[in-house]
């Protein structure tokens, strides 16, 4: 059970590749769009910057790759836990409902992006999340010394 518990995180890490790679795919020829724009820019620029030079839509998947390396992070930390100590049928299920509501936010994002929806989704995922959390806390607490 312990290799079902870490599926859910695999599959989240190649889909954080995939949205880094469809960033790249159309950041990429946005930002050769505006070359002449960012001659002479300041040395080191960070992605931000690029906030109100190339369209918003493009923007949308930096925006979501960031997600990805922000909340996900905890999740990956939990279901560690729960795989080395109590992974529960139901610990397998949060975890694929928390990836599959990922996903569906990224594309959500990086598509439509309208903020109401998003948020629900997000929300919805991090209730799976807390959930998690909650399960990973008793297991470790009322693990053997």
């Amino acid at each position: 059970m312990q290799a079902q518990m870490l599926a859910p995180g695999a599959v989240l890490v190649a889909w954080s590749l995939v949205v880094l790679l469809w960033m790249a795919a159309v950041r990429l020829p946005a930002m050769a769009k505006i070359a002449d724009q960012v001659k002479g820019a300041k040395r080191g620029g960070r992605g931000q910057d690029l906030e109100g030079v190339i369209p918003d839509k493009v923007n949308w998947k930096a925006h979501n790759y960031s997600h990805l390396m922000e909340q996900p992070t905890l999740f990956y930390a939990t279901i560690v836990i729960l795989a080395i100590l109590a992974p529960s049928p139901l610990a397998i299920l949060l975890a694929w409902i928390y990836v599959g509501l990922r996903i569906v936010h990224s594309v959500w994002q990086a598509t439509v992006n309208i903020v109401a929806v998003r948020f629900l989704l997000f929300i919805t995922s991090t209730l799976a999340l807390i959930a998690l959390a909650v399960m990973a806390l008793i297991a470790t607490l009322g693990a053997p010394s």
